[in-house]
């Protein structure tokens, strides 16, 4: 199975199928999945606009509205998980995951789902202390503290991600595991990145929530995005423990290395996405204290009976199947033609997918609610480099200087960007009361200062 790891999107899909779709042509292999690490902005029309925390000057429509629309079809199955740049109004629709378009599904606020025989885990959104142990209390419309807050990682969905016990083979995260640098070439990332020197000598670089996640699954792959920039790292866990391979990768432009190829091994396609049942059961244990205002879950009440659990699921999908319900739209798709929004707030769509899914686990519909929480339970063209090359995976070890090899099975295949025609604007956010929440605005001050000594 080979799989495409894409940094962050910011809505440019048709930029990053070209180029996967070039390197398929160029050497003549196929790829299987594309997974992105976030910031994928599922932008459906000029309202869900308003639900994404950027300056005005720099929203745009770019390309998933025709992904939506069906004017265009993903050529891959493709799965994405929030960033800190997302319509956030149609990712609370899709909190438990789901398709966001034919072809693409969104992995939820938390989720694991099978692909063929791999196991693919994620956690949406990026960490900021003040926000970790609320409730989800956002809903749209969005002022401008809860359109920053609603993409903040919570304890609830975190501690999900804790329960599970059976083998992830690849997780996303969209900021970096919080001390991931001390098992990367931290050195050569801050001569790139000066900015970082400080986060990372403090210690406050990245998600602590992440890196609590790294340390309990302990994946043999870990892909994270959101501060644009390429870095590898190899974790070993404890003496002898088995090893993670993270990579972070870059936002989609030209000349940037936002992509990445691996190979794995797997049972013989053809590969669907399909649910997972132990995060199946997990779900359904943890949704009756699904923390809706700003008050913290309360974990004491969780049921316990997690095989009893277990095993309905695995006896309803042996009845249904395990394939995700149909993509449904939920609201008028952008029509270029007809620019110019309404400005006024539809209210909440309560999403089909998701009605069907909780119906499914026999579970109440509570996006929509914002009471505090009762006993809910249920019985192209030129490359960066002149060629995609073959790359392994640095040894990042004190005692060897040299590149560990990769088995064949584990080929890494470095693509980089296609030049395009496309614009992206940069973003400045200077309210997260974190260290770094998105680095877009330190890129352009440290542009300019080249700019002007040379």
């Amino acid at each position: 199975m080979r799989i495409a790891v894409e940094g962050c999107m910011h809505g440019d899909l048709d930029t990053v199928y070209r180029t996967l779709q070039y390197a398929e042509k160029k050497h003549g292999f196929k790829i299987d999945l594309l997974l992105c690490c976030g910031d994928f902005q599922a932008v459906r029309n000029e309202e869900d606009l308003e639900s994404v925390n950027v300056p005005r000057k720099y929203r745009s429509m770019n390309s998933f509205w025709k992904y939506y629309s069906g004017e265009e079809l993903a050529p891959y199955p493709t799965i994405f998980i929030g960033g800190n740049h997302e319509a956030s109004n149609y990712l609370w629709e899709l909190y438990y995951g789901g398709w966001a378009a034919p072809n693409i599904y969104f992995l939820g606020f938390a989720g694991v789902v099978k692909f063929g025989n791999i196991r693919i885990g994620g956690l949406s959104g990026i960490y900021n202390s003040r926000n970790y142990y609320l409730g989800h209390h956002e809903r749209p419309p969005y002022n401008e503290s809860t359109i920053r807050s609603v993409y903040h990682v919570r304890e609830y969905d975190v501690q999900k991600l804790m329960q599970v016990e059976e083998p992830i083979d690849i997780f996303l995260s969209h900021d970096w595991p919080l001390g991931i640098t001390d098992y990367g070439k931290w050195e050569e990332l801050v001569r790139r990145k000066p900015y970082f020197k400080k986060e990372i000598q403090e210690r406050t670089l990245g998600s602590a929530a992440a890196a609590q996640l790294l340390e309990k699954l302990k994946p043999p792959y870990w892909f994270s995005a959101h501060l644009h920039c390429k870095f590898a790292a190899l974790v070993q866990h404890g003496e002898g423990g088995p090893l993670t391979k993270f990579l972070a990768l870059d936002k989609c432009l030209p000349g940037r290395p936002f992509l990445q190829i691996l190979e794995l091994e797997s049972e013989p396609g053809p590969y669907e996405i399909q649910y997972d049942e132990e995060w199946l059961a997990i779900t359904r244990r943890f949704n009756s204290i699904f923390p809706l205002t700003r008050r913290r879950a309360n974990f004491g009440t969780v049921d316990l009976l997690k095989e009893e659990c277990h095993q309905w699921v695995g006896s309803r999908l042996q009845e249904r199947g395990a394939k995700p319900f149909e993509f449904v739209q939920t609201v008028p798709c952008y029509n270029p033609s007809q620019s110019g929004s309404s400005g006024s707030f539809s209210g909440y769509p309560r999403n089909p997918q998701t009605e069907s899914f909780l119906q499914f686990l026999e579970l109440p519909y509570l996006l929509d609610n914002m009471s505090e929480p009762k006993d809910l339970s249920y019985s192209p063209a030129s490359l960066l480099q002149s060629d995609i090359l073959p790359s392994c995976w640095p040894c990042l070890r004190d005692c060897c200087r040299n590149c560990l090899p990769l088995s064949p099975m584990e080929v890494f295949l470095q693509v980089a960007a296609l030049k395009t025609g496309s614009k992206l604007g940069s973003f400045d956010d200077n309210s997260e009361a974190i260290p770094i929440d998105d680095v877009d605005e330190l890129e352009e001050l440290a542009e300019e200062v080249d700019d002007e000594e040379t």
